[in-house]
């Protein structure tokens, strides 16, 4: 088995490869900035090592070359996903020179392997149709600074001369979400709704991407990406069915695009006058306003990867958000 070294272990994605790594028997560090995520870490069978990424100073980077000592790969699981304008600069500074100091740092250990978690974002939402692998990424080019950073991300580590894997999940759902799809569910649950976005997703199951991602990792892929994609539905069909198992009312038709945009712009002309994230950004509206579709053929054929249908996966997020006590009781 392997010593590895995972970023974002304390994130929704990176708790679940951990989990799975330790299920595999690999030996698994983990990047922690705080005693919390110190405890987190353990609780799930890692062994927490201090260390950032975005940082340029020679502590960070000897950090990072502690971390990695003896590491035969890198899960690089950890990003900053805020869509709000005024944190561009910190997210770029996470997610794309983040990665590149993860790169270099991982080629000067001697590290074999790099298994990067990527979006389905690098395409960004100025790609129509169904999205496979072969398609042109076109992150570059959005003015959506997230789509930006996880396509430069990406290119650093389809750049980089050792061995690497990148995975493109879609919307992901799944037990241990309290920040994602999770305040969607809370917001119905608390009655507190104010429209259903007129877009659609593809919604992925958080155990099967981890899953993938370690199956990946056993069969010595490398330079290999994967699509892992889910259930396709609207916004509309995914917050119906929420509400009906929550026994909440819902709206049963979606919000005009061009209104849900002009609240976004209206919110975040306030916003810079606050210095407080608005609860939709100009970002956000865009992925509501998105229809997404994801062709996940390549990873089923060769890594097992499971779509989950989109009942079981909704009712396994609010089994785990009502075991947190984060839901009411049913109505």
């Amino acid at each position: 088995m392997a010593e590895v070294l995972l970023t974002g272990a304390t994130g929704f994605v990176g708790g679940h490869l951990l989990r799975e790594l330790r299920a595999a028997g690999h030996r698994v560090r983990a990047l922690s900035r705080s005693e919390a995520g110190d405890a987190a870490i353990l609780a799930r069978g890692g062994e927490p090592v201090r260390g950032a990424l975005g940082e340029a100073s020679p502590a960070a980077r000897d950090a990072l070359m502690r971390a990695l000592e003896g590491c035969e790969a890198v899960f690089h699981s950890a990003a900053d996903t805020t869509q709000w304008r005024p944190h561009n600069p910190v997210q770029t500074r996470t997610n794309v020179q983040g990665t590149e100091a993860l790169l270099r740092a991982a080629e000067a250990a001697g590290v074999r392997r790099f298994l990067h978690t990527s979006s389905v974002s690098a395409w960004s939402h100025l790609v129509e149709g169904t999205l496979r692998e072969d398609r042109p990424q076109r992150g570059g080019e959005s003015w959506v600074n997230y789509e930006r950073s996880k396509f430069l991300s990406e290119q650093a580590v389809r750049a980089a001369a050792l061995p690497w894997v990148v995975f493109n999940p879609s919307h992901v759902l799944g037990p241990g979400d309290t920040r994602n799809w999770a305040r969607l569910v809370l917001l119905v649950d608390q009655g507190k709704l104010p429209g259903a976005p007129p877009g659609s997703g593809a919604f992925a199951d958080v155990r099967e991407i981890a899953r993938a991602q370690v199956r990946a990792f056993a069969l010595g892929l490398e330079r290999e990406a994967f699509l892992l994609g889910g259930a396709h539905a609207s916004f509309v069909e995914l917050i119906g069915l929420i509400g009906q198992r929550l026994g909440r009312r819902v709206p049963r038709r979606p919000t005009p695009a061009w209104v849900l945009k002009a609240v976004a712009h209206a919110k975040d002309a306030v916003s810079r006058l606050s210095g407080r994230m608005p609860d939709i950004t100009p970002e956000a509206a865009v992925f509501a306003c998105h229809h997404l579709r994801v062709d996940s053929t390549k990873a089923k054929a060769v890594l097992g990867y499971r779509e989950t249908p989109l009942p079981d996966l909704v009712d396994a997020t609010l089994a785990s958000l009502r075991e947190a006590g984060l839901l009411r009781a049913p109505a």
